[in-house]
């Protein structure tokens, strides 16, 4: 069975890079080859021009901050983050000057003598982040290291973790399935799918420019709707949508259609890409409300408007959807 797929990554130093994809998709296999947890049969690792494909886990200098954290239950705080230290055989004096580093840099000093127990989620990982960094490893990998926390404190570690990582300028590479996390830390996005890279850039560009339908779908909680090539023109249905020469060079291509590139309006304009749509049904969100819009009998798409902007648009009325022409995204099918 073949898990990884002609995957070719490279990664400068100092750059965060994250692996996104759904479950199964290869991204966490990917990670493990790279730090030596999983043999590979094909290929080759290289580490600053260095053949490592071979090397064990222990020879390579990395870092890692494992999903459920890893943590020793029966150490404190600071015989966790020394426990690389001691493996290392490194002098008490200088030991500890490290761990009293490390523990520093993720605000944790003040609870070196505390049990992981006694710890926050968020706190347990940023434990786990200053052992993984308290022996300075060239490479820092992290595996859904952020998956076991709630909202909130998830969106605050995404930047907590970034700082860190700027700060240190050390190399990252982190696997997720949440799109946020990955445009939110990460200079490059790999997004993988059954084993391959379907498309690796930075984050504006996979979001904004993406390769194909998947990419799309993947990315940005996008709807996507089928464009049928006919009389030199792209259609929706029975709506026109664009010239042909404007479609992309592929047998199937569909319109990404994403919330926040819509708007709603009572009647059609005439700046803009304009389609018809019935309003199936709308929820408030406080300064924004969500409404989902029919545009023809196989689906309905999600717009995003300000509530100032909103009155008016009820459920069961006709509505235009406008989309400005530099916003405009259509995509081969994967």
């Amino acid at each position: 069975m073949t898990v990884l797929d002609d995957v070719n990554l490279d990664v400068e130093p100092g750059e965060f890079v994250t692996l996104l994809g759904p479950s199964g998709s290869g991204k966490t296999t990917l990670l493990m080859g790279i730090a030596g947890f999983v043999d590979v049969n094909g290929g080759s690792i290289y580490f600053d021009g260095q053949d490592v494909t071979h090397s064990p886990p222990e020879k390579r200098n990395i870092g890692m901050v494992f999903q459920s954290y890893a943590l020793f239950p029966h150490m404190t705080i600071a015989e966790n983050v020394a426990f690389p230290l001691n493996v290392r055989n490194v002098a008490k004096a200088q030991r500890d000057l490290r761990v009293k580093e490390a523990l520093d840099r993720v605000q944790l000093g003040k609870m070196a003598d505390r049990n992981p127990a006694q710890l926050s989620g968020g706190q347990r990982q940023r434990v786990a982040l200053a052992r993984a960094l308290v022996f300075e490893p060239s490479l820092l990998l992290m595996d859904e290291p952020l998956s076991a926390l709630d909202k909130s404190l998830r969106e605050e570690m995404q930047f907590e973790i970034r700082a860190i990582q700027q700060r240190l300028g050390i190399t990252t590479i982190s696997v997720t399935h949440d799109q946020r996390e990955a445009l939110t830390m990460a200079d490059r996005v790999a997004v993988m799918r059954q084993g391959r890279i379907e498309q690796y850039g930075t984050a504006e560009e996979v979001f904004e420019r993406p390769i194909n339908s998947f990419v799309a779908s993947f990315i940005g909680d996008a709807t996507l709707f089928a464009v049928e090539r006919r009389d030199g023109f792209g259609w929706i249905g029975n709506q026109l949508l664009c010239e042909e020469r404007l479609l992309p060079p592929a047998e199937k291509v569909h319109l990404v259609i994403r919330a926040d590139d819509a708007a709603l309006c009572p009647e059609k304009p005439s700046d803009c890409v304009a389609l018809k749509g019935t309003i199936m049904s709308s929820a408030y969100q406080g300064s924004e409300r969500l409404f989902s819009v029919a545009l023809d009998d196989t689906r309905n798409t999600v717009v995003r408007q300000k509530v100032k902007a909103s009155h008016g648009f009820t459920p069961g009325a006709d509505t235009w959807l406008s989309i400005d022409r530099d916003r405009l995204i259509i995509v081969p099918e994967a």
